[in-house]
């Protein structure tokens, strides 16, 4: 009864804190004097941590052994159920900005994200996607309801939204449809834009960023580039892209369709970052035909380099300590900075001079951040007018029923890129399986081998007699084993299901003895309380 005591507290050390099992209910320690900094009193020569130390790490030995032990016998609950691929997240199709913007990724966070999403006791693989329109977390979970509860409280403690909350806006998408969904996003089909290609370049960034951090595991790194080939077939395969527009390029529609038609051109533009959406919205500027530009930046060789390259338009760099300055002579103010804090508030705005009548005499704040830089507050202060991405959705409705009909024709590229990646992904099943009944044959055949050469003697083999014998022996395993094996195939190559692969694959689990699904999952859960321990 102890050690079943010992073994349930264990198991709870390895799934839900490790702190619950190094001390299990009940159980008292000594005293401890409060001590300085290295373990040392100061009035004193009483040393405590050596003992604590060892004490702790006992514990943890035990608890290790014993979460294990515990999870041999409760693991059929487990192989009940494949690892699962999982999208949790929330774009601009299912919540405001003002929630997004709390839960917002920077780039160079992403790694440190990813390593503590798989530092939660079921998630085996994460990736972050964190853009201006969608903040979604792509996991390979051990356990489909243990993973997305621990993602939902991870996301719940980073933005300090209570999980009630968020789940009222989240998206949970499981195994194909969360692989579809992720295609269909890397071909822009889930944009605010149909067919926008930035996005496409932030799926690849995903990819580099975990390459350079050593953070993506084989599932996920393998779902996110077959991803951005099937962005790129349906870019290069259907006319998609054709007329579509970008974030950037809707925000300076915005601001033209809000001017007074007569006057838009003569607008006083000002840019606030000259990052890619900054200049993609000077892109879109010239397209428009507007001559001369504002723009604000942290250092003038980026604003250089886009100068260098449009020579359509005038550009007049000004530092980030003029930004307010620039501010004042400006009619439309396009912001898209990383800053986490707004830019522009309320007592900002009310300090700018009035914008002529011919203007509407309205100054346009046309931000298109996340976070935002621009507050909402802004928009009640009478002389200014706000809009984030969120309001972009007026000039996205345009030609709708033309870019549904090429999304149609996008989802037929999709769904066999999704085929392939299934096909590959259920052939990782009987891979353990492949690899331990080799194993065992292997062993057998060396083993009979050594027995007959013994038997023959040394002194009576020639090296091409030794190697003859071999090469039978390797041959008969090799035949033997070719039909099973072609009963483990699942790549698609021929009529055969899953589910009759998996059922051959069980079969030779029994008749071999090869256990190997306990086996691997056990190996997880190993790798799962060493790292937790570590």
């Amino acid at each position: 009864m102890m050690a079943s005591t010992a073994s349930a507290t264990a198991a709870a050390a390895a799934f839900g804190g490790a702190a619950a099992a190094a001390k299990p209910r009940g159980s008292s320690s000594p005293p401890c004097p409060r001590v300085a900094a290295g373990g040392r009193r100061r009035s004193g020569v009483v040393r405590c941590d050596a003992g604590v130390d060892a004490q702790v790490q006992a514990v943890a030995k035990a608890a290790s052994i014993a979460a294990l032990e515990q999870f041999k016998i409760s693991a059929d609950r487990y192989m009940k159920e494949r690892s699962s691929i999982a999208v949790i997240g929330l774009s601009v199709h299912t919540a405001p900005v003002e929630m997004r913007e709390k839960l917002a990724v920077a780039e160079e966070l992403w790694p440190r994200a990813i390593q503590e999403l798989t530092n939660l006791n079921h998630i085996e693989e994460a990736a972050v996607l964190s853009t201006c329109n969608r903040m979604e977390i792509y996991v390979v979970a051990l356990s489909w309801n243990r993973g997305i509860r621990e993602v939902v409280d991870w996301m719940s403690k980073k933005s300090g939204i209570p999980a009630s909350e968020l789940r009222e806006h989240l998206f949970m998408l499981r195994d194909s449809d969360a692989t579809r969904h992720l295609f269909e996003v890397s071909a822009g089909l889930d944009s605010l834009v149909l067919g926008e290609g930035q996005i496409l370049a932030q799926v690849k960034q995903v990819v580099r960023s975990g390459q350079n951090s050593g953070g993506l595991g084989k599932n996920i790194d393998r779902m996110f580039k077959d991803a951005i080939t099937a962005g790129k077939r349906v870019r290069c395969e259907t006319n998609i892209s054709a007329g579509a527009v970008s974030v950037s390029s809707a925000a300076v529609e915005l601001a033209l369709m809000k001017l007074p038609k007569t006057e838009s051109l003569s607008a006083r533009m000002l840019l606030i970052g000259a990052g890619k959406m900054g200049k993609l919205v000077i892109k879109h500027l010239i397209a428009k035909g507007c001559k001369k530009v504002v723009v604000v930046n942290r250092s003038v060789e980026r604003v250089d380099a886009i100068r260098e390259e449009m020579k359509d338009i005038e550009i007049v760099y000004r530092p980030l300590s003029e930004m307010y300055q620039a501010a004042t002579e400006a009619d439309v103010v396009f912001t898209s900075t990383a800053s986490e804090t707004p830019l522009f508030t309320k007592e900002h705005a009310e300090a700018l001079p009035p914008i002529s009548d011919t203007l509407g005499g309205v100054r346009l704040f046309v931000d298109i951040s996340v976070p935002r830089n621009v507050s909402a507050c802004v928009s009640e202060v009478g002389s200014a007018r706000v809009y984030n991405v969120d309001d972009l959705k007026e000039v996205v409705e345009a030609n709708k029923e033309d870019r549904l009909r090429k999304a149609m024709e996008a989802q037929t590229i999709i769904t066999q890129e999704l085929k392939r990646f299934e096909a590959w992904r259920d052939s990782l099943e009987t891979v353990p399986t492949i690899k331990k009944l080799r194993s065992y044959a292997d062993r057998i055949r060396a083993s009979e081998l050594e027995k007959c050469l013994q038997k023959i003697g040394e002194a009576n083999l020639n090296k091409k007699m030794r190697r003859a014998i071999e090469e039978l022996s390797t041959g008969i395993v090799n035949k033997l084993l070719h039909g099973p094996l072609q009963h483990l195939r699942c790549d698609g190559s021929d009529s055969r299901t899953l589910d009759e692969t998996l059922e051959n694959m069980h079969a030779l689990n029994r008749m071999f003895s090869l256990d190997t699904e306990k086996a691997i999952i056990e190996q997880k859960i190993k790798a799962k309380v060493e790292k937790t321990q570590n």
